[in-house]
Parts: structure tokens; C-alpha cells; sequence
């Protein structure tokens, strides 16, 4: 359990957004894997289980007790209902000359600001290494939203570290 806490409890809270729970959540992974002692014992990756087990209840958590999620995509309606993607670009140097400890809490700060809607497909494809295909059968929305909400989410990160000023090296001349 203590090689597998951190990891098990920063995977929902990358998800959830919020501390108290992915602690829950955690404690349920935990439970699950217990209950499965037997098999994880002699399995060669007890930390890819528990990771999907982890993902699995997080998403599970959202969909039951989150609001309902109003997409943009959703509300539009008759002509040009279709989703199109928009090029946003972000910089790849946001935070390249902060040191890595300082970047991951930033990082997190930025995630934990997002809309839901938005943090749960970046967290996913950027930390849980899914597909679109994946998070979009995972979440039950268009693999068009998918991508959408993937790159809103990119462009609010860039517009949450521009205000907090750490944009400003990224984007020197």
C-alpha cells in the first residue's frame, strides 16, 4: 500500500479536483485491492491494476454525483451542430525554467481550475495515457468532444499560467 498511496491518490485527485475525494476514492481502491490480495500478491503488476482500478472508480464517482455537465457542443442546435476543432496553440516551454517540484504543484493548482468538463479528458489523456477512443467510450461523449474539450482544457491552462505570470519567460523573444 505505501509504494502505491501517492500514486493512487494523485490519480483521483488529478480527476476529481478536489483532495477529500480522491482520499475516499483512494480508500476505496485500497478496499478493492484487499478484497483481491490473493491475485495481487503474485500478479507482476500490482501498480497497473490498482491504476485502473483507481481511474475506474474516479470516473465511476463523476458520473454519479457530478452536476450535469452542459457542453457547448450540446446546446447548439440545426445547422453547424457539429463539433469542429479549434487550433489553440499553447507553448510546450510554460514552465521550462521552473524547477520540476515547482512545476508539478503549479501544474496541479492550474488543473485543479478547470471546469470539469475540461480536467477530466486532459487528465486521462495526458497522465492516464487513454486514447481519445478510450476517454470517449470511458466518459460516453462524442469522440469529438473528446478532442474539444481536450484542447479548451490546453487553452485554459495556458490562459490560468499567463495570469499567474509564467508565461512571460515562456513567450520572450
Amino acid at each position: 500500500m505505501q509504494a502505491y498511496q501517492d500514486m493512487v491518490f494523485s490519480t483521483a485527485a488529478r480527476l476529481t479536483g478536489n483532495d477529500a475525494q480522491a482520499q475516499d476514492i483512494a480508500q476505496e481502491v485500497f478496499l478493492k485491492a484487499y478484497e483481491n490480495f490473493p491475485t495481487l500478491r503474485t500478479s507482476p503488476t500490482p501498480g497497473g491494476w490498482l491504476k485502473t482500478v483507481a481511474t475506474r472508480l474516479t470516473l465511476n464517482h463523476l458520473s454519479r454525483y457530478r452536476r450535469r455537465w452542459r457542453f457547448f457542443s450540446e446546446l447548439t442546435t440545426g445547422e453547424g451542430s457539429d463539433a469542429t476543432e479549434v487550433d489553440f496553440p499553447t507553448p510546450d516551454t510554460i514552465v521550462a525554467d521552473i524547477d520540476a517540484g515547482q512545476r508539478h504543484a503549479i501544474v496541479e493548482q492550474a488543473l485543479r481550475e478547470l471546469p470539469e468538463h475540461q480536467r477530466v479528458p486532459l487528465v486521462l489523456y495526458h497522465f492516464e495515457e487513454m486514447s481519445y477512443d478510450e476517454i470517449a467510450e470511458q466518459l460516453r461523449i462524442s469522440l469529438s468532444k473528446v478532442k474539444t474539450d481536450i484542447q479548451r482544457a490546453r487553452a485554459s491552462m495556458a490562459k490560468i499560467l499567463a495570469r499567474r505570470g509564467m508565461l512571460q519567460a515562456a513567450e520572450a523573444p
